[in-house]
């Protein structure tokens, strides 16, 4: 794994540990935003693995999809934990009547979770 690979995943774990901290402190739109981009870093880590890069989020999960779900590399679990994530975060961020519960949060840290420590053990496994 490249020294930038590793740095991506780490940024991943960071923010997964801010999720872990922000749902334990009652900041629930916080915490599913921060759970969704520590998803968001591990799959970058996993596409940059390929040498490949995207300009837009939707890109990214689209090619994470097509190119490790649909390959079966990937449980078809994690498309449906991505679109999850990536509506949470949106509900967090911008919508302002609190539909974020202390469980959506805690469900949203443990699988960004499950998906960051797929990855990881992916990405070892591949070097």
């Amino acid at each position: 794994m490249t020294p930038h690979i590793e740095s991506v995943l780490r940024k991943a774990v960071e923010k997964l540990r801010v999720a872990e901290m922000l749902v334990a402190n009652g900041a629930w739109d916080d915490a599913v935003s921060r759970a969704y981009y520590a998803a968001f870093h591990a799959i970058s880590a996993l596409h940059l693995s390929q040498g490949q890069t995207f300009s837009s989020h939707a890109q990214s999960i689209g090619r994470f999809n097509k190119d490790f779900v649909r390959t079966g590399m990937f449980s078809k679990e994690f498309t449906a934990i991505l679109t999850r994530l990536f509506e949470d975060r949106q509900s967090g961020d911008y919508d302002v009547s609190g539909l974020v519960t202390a469980e959506d949060a805690q469900r949203d840290v443990d699988d960004a979770r499950r998906l960051l420590e797929a990855i990881d053990a992916y990405l070892r496994t591949a070097s």
